[in-house]
């Protein structure tokens, strides 16, 4: 039996899913094949780099905003502990920032949880990769719907976390079905502590969408004063993990290393991901 186990020792976002399964052997060049089913392409560009997080040789994953462009620089600080939560501009997943951010100016482009099932329905995919990433979207848009005090088809996404997240979790979607796993585990989940900027005020870590998302997942204590675990890689852990351990009995076949955007003086901040078999 193919396991692919998560060991969050730093938290988990959706980039840092994407580039430590990517790391870990699975195919980028499906990746982006598949991604082109969303007809999306006009809205942003893949970026994929080699970085050093306190001497772990690991890639980054970045989705860079076309609409964006003209601050490139420091736009997309996207990993689990940067959103814009934490004063950055965004993240992958800070949905819940945004999901009243109809009153923020941006009229244009927020996509409707209605809106993203749509678009993954209509895109072609795999039977199993739609449902997959349904799921996922489905964890977030009930999390964000119970906290808001709002239904599921009301609830909204900015249009950077609706893009990022879309990205993040169908593209996760596709990954994990390309590597042919048949079961997901993961270790507990550290979600940081101290407090965060998101648009509605400061807010206590884990931002409520998170802790609502991983009810029913062991989380773990930490004494780092950030976010390491965005909505996105709560709801990826929260649908995917079948089992909650530490690292199982297993032959281990490969290894990956996903870096977030942070870091920290202590330890490195990446994903790490281990695919082998157990009999």
């Amino acid at each position: 039996m193919k396991i692919l186990y998560f060991d969050c020792f730093s938290g988990i976002s959706g980039d840092m899913t994407i580039s430590s399964l990517v790391d870990a052997g699975a195919d980028k060049k499906i990746l982006e094949e598949e991604l082109k089913k969303l007809n999306m392409e006009d809205e942003y560009e893949l970026k994929w780099t080699k970085v050093i997080k306190n001497g772990i040789n690991s890639l980054k994953f970045d989705v860079v905003l076309m609409s964006e462009e003209h601050h490139h620089n420091h736009k997309h600080d996207d990993d689990e502990h940067s959103h814009r939560h934490q004063g950055h501009t965004h993240d992958h997943n800070h949905n819940h920032n945004h999901t009243h951010s109809h009153a923020d100016g941006h009229h244009h482009h927020h996509r409707s949880y209605k809106d993203i099932v749509e678009l993954i329905e209509s895109a072609d995919f795999s039977e199993e990769v739609t449902r997959t990433a349904l799921k996922i979207f489905t964890k977030i848009g009930e999390a964000e719907g119970k906290i808001h005090g709002m239904p599921l088809d009301k609830v909204h996404f900015h249009e950077v976390g609706a893009v990022d997240s879309i990205i993040d979790i169908v593209g996760t979607s596709i990954l994990i079905h390309d590597l042919g796993i048949d079961e997901v585990r993961s270790s507990s989940i550290p979600v940081g502590s101290g407090k965060i900027h998101i648009d509605h005020g400061v807010y206590p870590v884990p931002a409520p969408a998170t802790l609502e998302i991983l009810r029913g997942v062991p989380i773990a204590e930490t004494n780092i004063k950030a976010e390491l675990t965005t909505p996105t890689g709560a709801a990826i852990i929260a649908v995917l993990a079948e089992v909650f351990s530490s690292i199982p009995s297993m032959k281990v076949e490969t290894i990956g290393y996903g870096a977030g955007t942070k870091t920290f003086k202590a330890h490195p901040n990446v994903l790490r991901v281990i695919i082998g078999d157990v009999n």
